[in-house]
């Protein structure tokens, strides 16, 4: 009892999406002596659902985000969990599989009559029915607390962070980004490895969408809309952040990742809108600018590298992915040192 009400506290504590992830597959993991506890992110693009891991523990290891999904697919069809596909399919609460490596249960997240998320528990032999009724209890704090936090952070029609919820991420970020000095790790390789992986912001805005609104309404707006946020939700990954910043204007904020791996992934966002067959209103497409997020700079100049790079492909042709720096590098663009005191947020 003692060790189920720390984990409540613990649960509870969090302002953090991510880390509220982690800690209930900790608690989940302590709690049921599982072999192995998954929280995993049910995607739907096109009409189909795709499984992606968003963050694991095995062996009573600490919970790692898991960063595995870089390639071009949003994860893993359902149809591989079939199992859990006729659970989301029946609206039910939770399902188990037998697998070589014993028994497999799925608790789906059920928020407002939709599933965006699933815990994932296996272990060498079945559970009894009251230690499936605590992970339940768990689940279910962990549910509702998933609401609260969604309540005051998302935006209300695309479910994407909303624009308050970026200046904290940002200041976060910006606080963990070590961008300079000497770094301890004590692996030569992994030294190397980290000074090369680092953060980036994402400006994103659509294309002529106002000529959406103006030929088919305000109705297919907000449909193009909710469609570029699915598209974004399983074009990056799982510890990428993404926001509505306002209109037709978004944000991403891209975690921990080199730059031939941050331009990979803002171009497959970019081709995925451009290939994707938007209902009446046809092909739409997206222009991106973006730029490396650095502690010496505030959120404003940062912000403000993305935005003039967005600006330079608004105004070179559009459907393009531009990077502050290789612009400016280029001599395409002219850095502009943007004022401290100008308010974005």
């Amino acid at each position: 009892m003692t060790s189920l009400i720390k984990h409540m506290v613990d649960l509870t504590g969090h302002r953090d999406h991510m880390m509220l992830d982690m800690s209930v597959i900790s608690a989940v993991q302590e709690l049921s002596g599982a072999s192995q506890t998954r929280m995993l992110g049910i995607l739907l693009t096109r009409d189909n659902l795709f499984v992606r891991p968003r963050a694991t523990t095995q062996n009573g290891t600490l919970p790692a985000v898991d960063q595995a999904h870089e390639a071009d697919q949003p994860g893993e069809p359902i149809a591989n969990y079939p199992a859990l596909a006729e659970c989301i399919a029946q609206h039910h609460t939770i399902a188990e599989q037998t697998t070589p490596d014993g028994i497999t249960v799925w608790l789906p997240i059920w928020v407002n009559d939709k599933v965006n998320a699933c815990l994932e528990i296996t272990n060498p032999s079945p559970y009894d029915g009251q230690s499936i009724q605590v992970i339940e209890g768990v689940v279910s704090v962990y549910r509702n607390f998933q609401n609260l936090l969604d309540y005051s952070e998302r935006d209300s029609l695309t479910g994407l962070l909303n624009r308050k919820t970026f200046d904290d991420q940002l200041a976060r970020m910006l606080a963990t980004n070590p961008d300079s000095g000497e770094l301890t790790t004590a692996n030569d390789e992994r030294r190397v490895q980290a000074a090369l992986e680092e953060q980036w912001l994402v400006v994103i805005d659509i294309d002529h969408f106002k000529r959406v609104n103006d030929e088919f309404g305000h109705i297919y707006g907000d449909e193009v809309l909710i469609l570029i946020a699915n598209l974004m939700s399983s074009s990056f990954r799982s510890q990428d952040r993404v926001f509505r910043f306002g209109g037709e204007e978004f944000v991403v904020l891209l975690r921990a990742t080199t730059l031939e791996n941050a331009t990979k992934i803002v171009e497959r966002f970019r081709r995925n809108v451009e290939a994707y067959p938007f209902p009446q209103v046809g092909c739409i497409t997206v222009s991106s600018g973006f730029a490396r997020i650095r502690s010496f700079e505030s959120p404003v100049v940062i912000l403000g590298h993305a935005d003039q790079a967005l600006y330079y492909a608004k105004t070179h042709g559009r459907n393009l992915a531009c990077h502050y720096d290789e612009l400016v590098s280029t001599g395409l663009l002219q850095a502009e040192k943007s004022s401290d005191d100008v308010e974005f947020f």
